[in-house]
């Protein structure tokens, strides 16, 4: 875990910190999240509450004391969440974003801690912004990927491209494998998502084969006979996030699929609409196989068909013949 207890900060700030990785276990990119908003939205506080004429980066929170944060009222949020629209034009799902880390924070001051006795974003009457819908891959441009994949001659690579496209893994769930999470006996692998919470991912027999055959080659390398990681680097260590990412994007591009706003994370999506459109996946199972909180979240992959319904009526033989009788 990064450092945030620093001199810098209010003590119930690192507290707060040590709360959400102690207590509520959340990953590592959450807690970050969560530290850069609330720190954000303090040094807001300080400027406003003492007229500085200071950037907001440079204010000063370390003297902010439980008294400070008993006066922040539910107008200082509106408010604060008006200086992120207009001065640094965050866009809506930025501001909700940030939304649910002052809630977070303020429900720790308020029911963990006592500091605070009532808690202002109770009476926040803020509207969720509405979901797009994700950016997947065709079937066609799936198969177009996976036999350039096939085509570069790394055995790694296709594999990689082939977990993504059938098991609709997180990138940090593919990077964390490790080969002992891998049973070839029941054909599964067990994956740690978001909050570090384990759960069962199904092989197919695409999957198996391409594991199989990149194990083959990963077990005869006796560099990395003590590295525990699946995938590995031309260093013999665990493969890293960005260099995924590069070997998505090259193949991508290598299959003339670029620029279509295709990233790992698309792959996931891509994954999870062929299931939903092609696999009869009803939305409990698919949240469940993507390891979504909340169904709400899996909802959106039910919408998807209604392209596919436009485009059949459209395509009706029927659909250009005008009514000749008026």
């Amino acid at each position: 875990m990064k450092n945030y207890n620093t001199p810098d900060n209010p003590e119930f700030l690192n507290n707060y910190i040590i709360h959400l990785k102690v207590v509520k276990m959340l990953s590592e990119r959450t807690i970050q999240e969560y530290y850069l908003d609330t720190r954000l939205f303090l040094k807001y506080i300080c400027m406003i509450k003492n007229d500085s004429d200071k950037e907001i980066d440079e204010v000063d929170i370390s003297s902010m004391t439980d008294q400070d944060l008993k006066k922040i009222s539910v107008s200082d949020i509106y408010n604060y969440l008006y200086y992120t629209y207009d001065e640094r034009k965050n866009a809506d799902k930025a501001r909700y974003r940030k939304i649910s880390s002052l809630r977070s924070f303020f429900r720790y001051l308020n029911k963990a801690v006592g500091i605070i006795d009532n808690d202002p974003t109770k009476d926040l009457d803020v509207s969720t912004p509405k979901k797009s819908r994700p950016k997947y891959l065709s079937l066609k441009d799936s198969l177009k990927l996976l036999e350039t994949s096939d085509s570069r001659d790394s055995v790694r690579d296709y594999c990689i491209i082939t977990l993504f496209l059938n098991c609709g893994m997180r990138l940090s769930e593919l990077v964390g494998i490790n080969i002992r999470d891998i049973d070839f006996t029941e054909n599964l692998l067990i994956v740690t998502g978001k909050g570090n919470k384990q759960r069962t991912v199904y092989l197919n027999a695409a999957c198996v084969d391409s594991l199989n055959k990149y194990l083959t080659i990963r077990n005869s390398n006796e560099k990395a006979k003590n590295e525990p990681a699946l995938f590995i680097s031309n260093q013999n260590k665990r493969i890293s996030k960005r260099r995924v990412q590069q070997i998505v994007e090259d193949t991508l591009r290598a299959a003339g699929l670029d620029g279509k706003g295709i990233t790992t994370h698309k792959l996931r999506h891509t994954a999870a609409t062929l299931m939903y459109q092609y696999g009869d996946a009803d939305v409990l199972t698919l949240k469940e196989l993507l390891g979504h909180a909340s169904v709400s979240t899996t909802e959106i992959y039910t919408h998807l068909n209604e392209d596919n319904v436009r485009s059949a009526v459209e395509s009706n033989p029927l659909a250009e013949i005008n009514k000749k009788r008026k």
